[in-house]
């Protein structure tokens, strides 16, 4: 492979956003994430909300792939009815990104879950979400942070092998484990933190809080150092 590896971070699609003289609808992504790629060594390429049929195409031409934090997964996704403190759909998202989650499964390309993206993860393999807890976005708009202890023996403890003190704002968290994930990281109230697939072929890891918004890049060079292997893995026999 030559250069850095591709690295695509799926993507907000706002109604309306606001710069320079413009307000108008956008993809759009919080600088932190392509920062975050590029400090661990890739190059990261922006994929907003398409037609999930063309997620497969889109993943073969990825080294790797994030999904991105932001609005809460549509209960329906995940067999319930919305509850009181639940946001409002993002349909063109859980449609785009599922089908991105499906894609990079079955190629094994790596990837990585944010927040949402951890969640969305563990949706997609048939698991449940709670809809509300308190303790982790104790500040609206305001990032707040909390230590994260590692499960020995898992993917993420060889990644970073000591708790730490992560940036985090959620108001979700997984309940029920979707089929073949395992819990690898959890806060001090039992908040499952980091999941994995060790099952798969390929890298698969999600975590719940916002390395992008922190300054340890370990997850993500992680993710960098598994796309490079990947890419000179070549494609996957028929």
């Amino acid at each position: 492979m030559a250069g850095r590896p591709l690295i695509g971070v799926s993507t907000y699609l706002e109604s309306g956003a606001r710069w320079g003289v413009w307000e108008l609808e956008a993809a759009l992504l919080p600088a932190g994430y392509p920062r975050l790629v590029q400090r661990a060594g890739g190059l990261a390429a922006m994929l907003p909300p398409d037609a999930p049929e063309h997620a497969a195409a889109t993943v073969a031409r990825l080294d790797a792939l994030v999904i991105a934090g932001g609005p809460d997964v549509e209960p329906a996704r995940y067999g319930a009815e919305p509850g009181p403190r639940t946001g409002p759909p993002a349909r063109a998202r859980d449609t785009w990104e599922l089908a991105l989650i499906e894609a990079a499964l079955a190629a094994r390309v790596p990837l990585l879950g944010i927040c949402r993206g951890m969640q969305l993860l563990n949706v997609a393999l048939g698991g449940t979400l709670v809809q509300h807890i308190e303790g982790h976005a104790e500040v609206v708009g305001v990032f707040g942070g909390h230590p994260v202890e590692p499960v020995p023996g898992t993917l993420y403890a060889g990644v970073v092998p000591e708790e730490v003190f992560v940036p985090a704002y959620h108001h979700q968290a997984v309940d029920r484990l979707g089929t073949g994930l395992v819990a690898s990281a959890h806060a001090a109230d039992g908040t499952v933190e980091a999941l994995e697939l060790p099952s798969a072929p390929g890298w698969v890891l999600g975590v719940q809080w916002h390395p992008e918004m922190g300054e340890d890049v370990r997850v993500m060079r992680a993710l960098v150092r598994a796309a490079g292997a990947h890419a000179h893995s070549g494609p996957l026999e028929q």
